[in-house]
């Protein structure tokens, strides 16, 4: 059975003592005072370890089933759906016009937080959903906001996003998928798309599927590509449900993880779609949808690796292996429990300081989200557009990295299937797949993000750093965190440097170290963190807080992340300052 247990205490810590929510002039932040989202975080994590986790091992043990052109989700999957239905959880931070709670989207990616460690595979067909709500919401017009948005605010009606084609992934531009206009006003959409996440199922009424196709006149490339909202059942013009529409199921992908989650290859014959958005604009409307995917993406990494780590100190403090080298430390025992060894210690280290670190990081990342949507606020949108590939690639990969380095704490029972290891580490390797592989992050990152408004918001975050820095000037208890901080930002800048001084002479200089410069910017950026919740734990300790053991754990947890992994940053400078040579060194012929 899992151990997984919500870590509200932490989220709290984050939200109101590093963020401090309540006290910012968002709009809307003013409702979140500490027992609001205390009493929020609580049960949402009570829904997690009661009704979610419980499904984890059943969906991967079991999988979907394609019968009859209908997709079934594991046993006990719908009952856990139509808990959440009830609970209002798919509404949190939905619109109160269209029947959400209107909560702030950063309360809302706590919550999701607790969700995915419980059982992704389950909360990507909620997850998916709110991202095409999202881009209704944004691009559609009155009449398809009234008519799709009531139904898929409450999960009645699920969502989809429809890019990849068997030929075509990251390349838009090759799309073959077409749209034929017809008298109506509608569009019959023809083509095929591939690894289709929820692409059907039976936890909701219909699906609504938003389609990236190639109508007339849009010319070669992702210029032509329109977006069509194209639902499994068409709607009445009184909103009930009509006949079923010619878009069907070709097969469910066999998949490493996440099998409780129906990866389908979707087949448009013809399919009657309406375009969202503007002709010829579905790229724009359609990463409204990918941006907010991107940062919940994100999220998955380091959420499947904190119930990763949860399974690795419980069976560190049970198991019995060895004694410690300065002396038996369980005497009335056989041996020690293996969590007295260093080694151990290490790898419990790493996975804490990681998973802390990106929660705060990510949780920044909503913030900055919130600040956009609620207060219109354009240096946040640009600096959240820097982050979002940073929050993306990074905390997939070394979330990826740190549910490995967790099932390694088990030795041979983490390979078995008798323990729940082998699943978060198959759970958590798409992440650095989907939604943009994560070299395309580092490309995405390098090649467009830091001269976005030339250099403007990269440089904002240079100054955010030293400006954090600065700050606790004269404050010794805070010098093991500006003094690493310090150097790692200056490594980051040199990287930056390097690109300007030799990108422009030679492009591949820079994208050959276009992914090592996106690590180095999220350790920068778990640093400035660390530093932020480290000044927060001594201001609760300043001021008497009564649980002590919470904030002197918290303070070196973040020694031991500048220590032991901020350090990783001069590694990476390194290797971009190698340049392309030895990366492009090979003639094709001899790979």
């Amino acid at each position: 059975m899992p151990n997984f247990t919500a870590n509200t205490k932490d989220m709290q810590f984050v939200l109101q003592e590093v963020l401090k929510i309540s006290q910012t002039d968002i709009p809307g932040y003013e409702d979140m005072e500490p027992d609001f989202t205390e009493a929020v975080l609580d049960a949402a994590g009570k829904v997690s370890a009661e009704v979610l986790a419980p499904l984890n091992e059943v969906g991967d043990k079991e999988g979907c089933v394609l019968e009859n052109g209908m997709v079934r989700t594991p046993k006990g999957f719908d009952k856990a759906f139509a808990a959440m239905k009830d609970g209002g959880w798919t509404a949190l931070d939905c619109d109160p016009e269209y029947g959400g709670q209107g909560m702030p989207y950063v309360l809302n990616c706590a919550v999701g937080e607790m969700f995915v460690s419980a059982n992704m595979a389950f909360n990507m067909y909620q997850g998916l959903t709110h991202g095409a709500y999202s881009a209704i919401h944004t691009h559609g017009t009155d009449a398809q906001k009234s008519t799709y948005l009531p139904k898929m605010v409450t999960c009645d009606w699920t969502g989809t996003m429809n890019l990849t084609e068997p030929h075509c992934g990251t390349d838009l531009g090759l799309m073959r998928t077409k749209a034929e206009p017809q008298d109506d006003g509608s569009y019959l959409i023809t083509g095929t798309k591939i690894f289709i996440s929820a692409g059907d199922h039976d936890l909701s009424d219909n699906v609504i599927h938003l389609v990236l196709a190639k109508a007339p006149g849009g010319g070669e490339g992702t210029k032509g590509v329109s977006l069509f909202i194209v639902p499994k059942f068409l709607v009445n013009d009184d909103g009930s449900l009509g006949e079923r529409n010619a878009v069907s199921v070709g097969k469910l992908e066999e998949k490493m993880g996440i099998h409780g989650n129906a990866t389908c290859v979707m087949n448009y014959d013809s399919a009657k779609g309406w375009l969202l958005g503007d002709l010829h604009k579905g790229m724009r409307a359609m990463f409204t949808m990918m941006n907010e995917a991107r940062l919940g993406v994100g999220l998955q990494g380091y959420a499947v690796a904190e119930a990763a780590y949860q399974e690795a100190v419980a069976y560190a403090k049970d198991r019995l292996q060895g004694r410690a080298v300065t002396g038996a430390e369980a005497p009335d025992k056989a041996a020690d429990p293996i969590i007295v060894h260093p080694d151990v210690r290490r790898m419990l280290m790493d996975q804490k300081s990681f998973v802390e670190g990106a929660r705060a990081f990510t949780f920044w990342g909503a913030h900055l989200i919130d600040r956009v949507h609620k207060a219109g606020d354009k240096d946040a949108d640009g600096l959240i557009s820097l982050m979002t590939p940073v929050i993306k690639g990074f905390l997939t990969d070394k979330g990826f990295e740190t549910a490995v380095q967790a099932q390694q704490v088990f030795g041979g029972h983490g390979y078995t299937e008798d323990w729940p290891m082998s699943q978060h580490v198959r759970d958590a390797r798409i992440a650095m797949i989907y939604e943009g592989a994560n070299g395309i992050q580092a490309l995405d990152l390098v090649g467009r993000k830091l001269a976005q408004d030339g250099g403007k918001h990269v440089m904002a975050f240079f100054e955010m750093v030293k400006a954090e820095c600065k700050s606790h000037d004269g404050d010794e208890r805070m010098k093991p965190f500006t003094d690493a901080l310090k150097v790692a930002s200056k490594q980051l800048q040199a990287a930056g440097m390097f690109f300007m001084q030799s990108g422009m002479k030679n492009p591949n200089a820079a994208l050959s170290g276009s992914y090592d410069f996106m690590h180095l910017m999220g350790h920068v950026c778990l640093g400035l963190m660390w530093t932020r919740m480290a000044k927060a734990a001594n201001v609760a300790l300043d001021n008497g807080a009564t649980d002590t053991a919470f904030y002197e754990g918290k303070i070196a947890t973040g020694r031991y992340y500048m220590a032991r992994q901020l350090p990783a940053c001069a590694m990476h400078l390194a290797r971009i300052e190698t340049g392309a040579e030895t990366v492009m060194a090979l003639a094709e012929d001899q790979f």
